[in-house]
């Protein structure tokens, strides 16, 4: 399965990512800001998130679908999107994402951003997407306002990264379906 927008291509891991993956995600400022990323981050760590995540692909019941995003211009893994402890019943999910640091400012979050949320609200019929965000996390916060997550609530010291070791304050978003339909409209995609 992929998902594509103008400029991305949003699909699951192949074996060969691993050196576009530890590129992104092996950047500092990009580790620091997720929970079970180890930095420094090698060859094997790529490896081995590509086999746990292509294990879930496989899943008859899928509870978790995470997308690399490849930058169609350069045939290049630029960063990762997903959305993760989907729960059928409630309908729900969360999302995450990070994108390599070169590639910071360009629109391209917002771009893969859109397309999940699309497949979310409207493939899995989910009815509310949750996100998790490092209050010091400045564009990701930005990100999700943008997107018309709304604040529900602030978690203090709730995470440690494994990057720095820093103990986290988390903002609590979510995004209900009929918000996101009012907001999508102003989205070209």
């Amino acid at each position: 399965m992929e998902l594509e927008t103008e400029r991305l291509i949003l699909r699951k891991p192949k074996k060969n990512d691993w050196k576009d993956i530890v590129d992104g995600v092996g950047e500092y400022d990009v580790s620091k800001m997720l929970l079970k990323i180890p930095y420094p981050y090698v060859k094997k760590d790529a490896e081995d998130f590509i086999k746990r995540t292509l294990k879930k692909w496989r899943k008859k019941i899928k509870d978790d679908f995470l997308f690399l995003i490849e930058l169609k211009s350069e045939k290049k893994v630029i960063g990762a999107i997903g959305i993760h402890k989907i729960d059928m019943f409630s309908r729900t999910g969360t999302t995450g994402s990070w994108i390599n640091k070169k590639y910071w400012r360009n629109g391209y979050m917002t771009e893969a951003k859109i397309a999940v949320n699309d497949f979310a609200f409207n493939k899995l019929k989910l009815r509310r997407l949750n996100s998790v965000v490092y209050k010091d996390n400045i564009a990701s916060n930005a990100t999700q306002r943008k997107m018309g997550y709304k604040l529900e609530g602030l978690q203090r010291k709730y995470e440690k990264s494994k990057a720095s070791g820093k103990i986290h304050d988390v903002n609590i978003y979510g995004l209900l379906k009929e918000d996101w339909k009012k907001v999508r409209s102003s989205f070209k995609l």
